[in-house]
């Protein structure tokens, strides 16, 4: 029967004072129990607590009736016959004991923890398996906030005046469900407590009177394993989930199962949703008092327009928040075996897009043909001959190294290899969407190449230059 044990301020015995005994008296310290420990020797972080009155050195051999006075006991020796004797006495007087590794002998188990306090979570085998009991924590661990144990504690001082605003159990509950879902939980997650406050004050004086907010969410270049754990918590708690085109399948496939999913994606030659009504559609969402996700591929803050979608939140004064995500020139080109910088070979990396307005400032091309640096262009397959050409008409050596790196971290990631000169051919060969990398740390590809799936396409020798 799982339960949870108040141990702060009772005694616990611990028979043992070994590395394993040092473990379990971390755990018990903090939960606040008085400790007690017989040992014939203590291990030396044990002799510290003890010298300094954190833990009390009782004895150095087990006597039946040091049991009396505690309220629940420990084994923690490697001597087989003192842990059953432990057991017996221990049983005999209906004390709680636990012989550690040693699950028959045991009247309770300590299950493994995330711990979120005032929170806790506990997964247990029932002693059969704790590795996989311990594995499945740290599954559990990585979708818990951190904030969380705050959250509740701040929850906790409410509770009295919910129950005076709110009558029966039905309201409270629909109350704490929509505070934990909505603006409370993404102020206490963002760290600003007093507001998070003032969003449950506003809830209770007029309930469901408050906007929703907008998250965008950066979802990384395709491979789910490189969406951040903030953004993973992010999207199962949204209602709607606006996402591109660049947003893998596997990655939306993480979102909550009831949120709505809208796509507003651009892409090229197809019909596509116009920026200012994707920030339309997002406003009037959390209008309506939604919890918005805004789902873009990669890094929202690099060249994805992320930017100009909060100013229109902000004008439209909807509460928003950001949470960045691995951007495709530093996920595609990791995947690749591509260093974006090398001390052999690059002291610097520019990111630069190839899909730009037609009224902004034409590129700087002399500083980018620079030597000795690496250039990572994003949207830029369609631009590609422009690109090899003023690279080299402003000084790039025509056979510097480049890759094309095709669907970038996914499964049927693709990279093809050649020079600058052949940077037109390669492009134009590539599925989409494609990272176009420029410089010397291209060549490592061969040497650093390392994603199973990746197909290396060497275009070095000009015989070999078309992709299959």
């Amino acid at each position: 029967m799982p339960i949870f044990a108040e141990v702060k301020d009772r005694p616990v015995l611990v028979i043992g004072g070994g590395e394993i005994a040092a473990r379990k008296i971390t755990f018990l310290r903090r939960a606040g129990a008085r400790v007690q420990v017989v040992a014939q020797r203590l291990e030396p972080q044990l002799q510290q607590l003890a010298d300094s009155q954190a833990i009390h050195w009782l004895a150095h051999e087990f006597d039946e009736a040091q049991l009396d006075a505690v309220f629940l006991v420990i084994a923690a020796t490697d001597d087989t016959a003192l842990n059953q004797r432990v057991f017996a006495a221990a049983n005999a007087r209906h004390k709680l004991v636990n012989v550690v590794d040693n699950q028959p002998l045991c009247s309770f188990i300590f299950p493994s923890i995330v711990d979120r306090s005032p929170l806790l979570v506990a997964i247990s085998s029932g002693g059969t398996a704790p590795v996989l009991a311990r594995l499945l924590r740290e599954k559990i661990e990585a979708l818990l906030p951190g904030n969380l144990g705050r959250m509740a504690e701040v929850a906790g001082r409410w509770r009295s005046r919910i129950k005076t605003f709110r009558r029966t159990t039905d309201e409270r509950r629909r109350f704490w469900e929509s505070a934990f879902r909505g603006r409370f939980a993404s102020l206490m997650a963002a760290g600003d407590e007093p507001a998070a406050e003032k969003a449950l004050e506003a809830e209770l004086a007029q309930p469901g009177s408050g906007s929703g907010e907008i998250i965008l969410v950066g979802a990384g270049p395709g491979d789910a394993g490189l969406l951040t754990l903030r953004g993973l918590q992010v999207i199962q708690q949204a209602d709607v989930v606006f996402y591109d085109h660049l947003v893998s399948d596997d990655v939306l496939e993480l979102t909550r199962r009831d949120a709505e999913k809208i796509c507003v994606g651009k892409r090229a030659g197809c019909h596509s949703v116009a920026q200012h009504e994707t920030n339309r559609m997002l406003v009037d969402a959390a209008r309506e008092g939604k919890t918005v996700v805004r789902l873009k591929g990669g890094d929202p803050f690099i060249f994805g327009r992320g930017g100009e979608e909060l100013q229109a939140a902000a004008e439209a004064g909807i509460p928003f928040q950001v949470v960045p995500g691995v951007t495709a020139a530093s996920g595609a080109t990791a995947y690749a075996g591509i260093p974006l910088t090398h001390r052999d070979f690059a002291q610097s990396v520019t990111f630069v897009t190839g899909h730009y307005k037609a009224d902004s400032v034409p590129f700087d091309w002399a500083q980018l043909a620079q030597s000795r640096q690496t250039l990572a262009i994003y949207m830029g397959t369609m631009k590609a001959a422009e690109i090899s050409e003023q690279l080299i008409a402003h000084g790039r050596d025509k056979t510097t190294p480049v890759a094309v790196i095709s669907r970038g971290t996914r499964a049927e990631q693709q990279v093809a290899t050649g020079t600058l000169e052949q940077l037109e051919e390669l492009a134009h060969a590539a599925p989409m969407p494609a990272l176009l990398v420029v410089g010397e740390v291209v060549q490592l590809h061969r040497e650093l190449a390392w994603f199973r799936h990746t197909t290396a396409t060497d275009a070095f020798d000009a015989s070999v230059i078309k992709l299959a």
